[in-house]
């Protein structure tokens, strides 16, 4: 296959991907529904039931910023990612399915994050979080082992692969350590999702690493 070829298979690849992602992330506002006027208890005002809404917006925001910061990395990954595969095809769309499962759980982070059952719906949406992070690190692992997917030439050099790997190591780690403590705190393990999405997104990638 001519180089030519192989870019237009990835590139084909990465825009079918983004189109998936970008449909994932709209649908997230979908989880915060309008109060009702009837739904407002005598005395209740509008403003007090926006505010009621915090969990809503929480979660809203942690999934937003986490498909944000996975969206810049599977683009990331595709700098380096030259040729695709039978196998790479698939383990892209078990990441692309977990992205769009996410509404679900983030719907259920928010609607029980005040329930006595909240402990189980936060382990439920971190526990997501962890599997997307896992599918992130394979499609990864498997593309630049033994340089079968990358590149050639320094952006593909061994130091700049092993740096990679570790910093999507990095997410699975942590996801697991906010699924150990949503059986403490629901709350906090969405808020430590949060942080996780935020500190990937201002961590970034090798700087030195050209495209």
């Amino acid at each position: 296959m001519s180089k030519s070829s192989e870019r237009n298979e990835t590139g084909r690849l990465e825009a079918f991907s983004d189109g998936v992602f970008a449909i994932a992330i709209t649908l997230l506002v979908l989880t915060i529904q309008v109060p009702k006027p009837s739904a407002l208890h005598a005395g209740d005002s509008l403003g007090s039931a926006l505010l009621a809404l915090w969990p809503h917006y929480l979660a809203f925001v942690t999934s937003f910023a986490t498909i944000l910061a996975k969206w810049v990395n599977h683009h990331r990954i595709f700098t380096f990612v030259k040729r695709s595969d039978h196998t790479f095809l698939y383990l892209n769309g078990l990441t692309l399915l977990l992205i769009t499962f996410l509404p679900f759980p983030t719907a259920l982070a928010a609607e029980y994050l005040l329930h006595p059952e909240a402990k189980v719906a936060s382990a439920f949406f971190s526990g997501t979080f962890f599997a997307i992070a896992l599918a992130f690190k394979s499609l990864w692992h498997y593309a630049s082992k033994g340089g079968r997917l990358i590149g050639t030439g320094r952006s593909a050099d061994a130091a700049h692969v092993e740096q990679i790997r570790r910093q999507l190591s990095f997410g699975p780690t942590m996801y697991l350590a906010a699924f150990s403590i949503s059986f403490v705190s629901a709350t906090m393990s969405v808020l430590f999702c949060l942080c996780i999405a935020v500190f990937i997104g201002f961590k970034g990638w090798p700087q030195n690493i050209p495209p």
